[in-house]
């Protein structure tokens, strides 16, 4: 019997795993797809829509769209929003997006998708220095380091890429200096208030916000060329990259909780280099040794500084599991103590002593519950 429910444990594991990997295999097309169907479009040479504002707007009507369907049909479940919360937090997050998505689009328009990735490298530790001047974060010489290195990385690949323009590197450096900021206030703003939302309440929430806060720098900038020229792409690809923009955030909200946020990092890194190759062989991008090189070491730094993160968040989550191990333990001892019969010399006096024994690490007690309490913790800390 206890063979038989041995092997159905496993059968449940190595199912979750399959399916865990499944969902991270469908992000890394998703993610790439996207990037590279965006990059078609908005490129001169090649889709000839240098729109970036035009698609960033298209995405957000299709994804704020759908997203209110889905919570109106029940499917998605959208936590209420009071109007000073709305106000103060959702308003400025919505702005933010909006500059993070334009600018990152418009990033396409001057640079190759190879070098966009590999300045992407330092978004972990730019996070990490928005979220130290926010008071989120802890400033510590190793972390400075760790930047140190990233950043001289990335420098090194910015010397070697041959095709260099200062306009879209600066489009990208204010995307990713954006998002930084954009993670950070959610998580001051709203983490901070208790409102968890996932990928698609999200975009219910902040991306009517996102297209009306790309409305004024549309007219202004786009919409009279928009108006006037002649499109080389037809709307159904636009709406094929609007919907595989939402297919991604569903994606994501699939893989949220089903496997590590090291193992998210490390397939981020894989997906990167994998837009890389593409990049070279599908659009002709140039990539040098000197940029190969700095990229290798922009990417040492980032991995060293996500590992020493996941440490110390598991580290917090195994003081957690302790800490409710030993809370539970003391709430077992006053159940135990108000038992009928606890003072007096019957049978339930062994049961008191039973319940009064402290969770060790090799107990089945303590095997049920540090896995709910370390997810919980981890929720938390990454």
């Amino acid at each position: 019997m206890g063979a038989m429910v041995d092997q159905q444990g496993k059968a449940v594991i190595i199912k979750n795993t399959m399916a865990a990997y499944g969902y991270m295999a469908v992000w890394i097309f998703l993610s790439a797809f996207v990037i590279m169907l965006n990059k078609y479009i908005l490129d001169p040479k090649l889709g000839g829509f240098p729109f970036p504002l035009t698609l960033t707007a298209i995405h957000m009507l299709f994804c704020a769209v759908v997203a209110w369907l889905l919570v109106k049909v029940k499917l998605i479940d959208a936590p209420a929003m009071p109007s000073d919360v709305y106000i103060r937090c959702v308003l400025p997050i919505g702005a933010l997006f909006a500059v993070v998505l334009g600018t990152g689009n418009a990033a396409y328009l001057y640079l190759s998708v190879s070098f966009v990735q590999m300045m992407k490298a330092v978004m972990p530790l730019l996070v990490y220095t928005v979220g130290t001047a926010f008071g989120t974060e802890t400033w510590c010489v190793r972390t400075g380091i760790n930047l140190a290195v990233v950043v001289m990385g990335v420098a090194i690949a910015s010397y070697g890429e041959v095709v260099f323009v200062l306009v879209g590197a600066a489009f990208q450096a204010v995307s990713m200096l954006s998002e930084a900021t954009r993670l950070t206030l959610v998580q001051v703003l709203l983490q901070g208030r208790g409102i968890k939302l996932n990928p698609i309440t999200t975009l219910y929430h902040v991306a009517p916000v996102c297209l009306m806060f790309l409305v004024l720098p549309f007219a202004w900038l786009e919409a009279e060329r928009l108006t006037s020229q002649e499109w080389k792409v037809g709307p159904g690809l636009l709406l094929l990259s609007a919907a595989a923009a939402f297919a991604l955030n569903c994606s994501i909200f699939l893989l949220i909780g089903k496997t590590s946020a090291l193992t998210l990092n490390m397939a981020g890194v894989a997906k990167d280099v994998m837009l890389i190759y593409l990049s070279m062989t599908l659009y002709g991008s140039i990539v040098t040794e000197l940029q190969v090189l700095g990229y290798a070491m922009a990417l040492c730094g980032a991995y060293y500084y996500n590992l020493k993160k996941m440490q110390a968040a598991m580290a917090a989550a195994e003081a957690a599991a302790v800490k409710a191990a030993a809370s539970s333990d003391g709430g077992a001892q006053q159940t135990a103590a108000k038992l009928p019969g606890a003072a007096s010399g019957n049978s339930s006096s062994s049961l008191q002593q039973q319940q009064q024994q402290p969770l060790l690490r090799g107990d089945p007690e303590w095997q049920q519950l540090l896995p709910q309490v370390r997810d919980k913790a981890l929720q938390r800390q990454v």
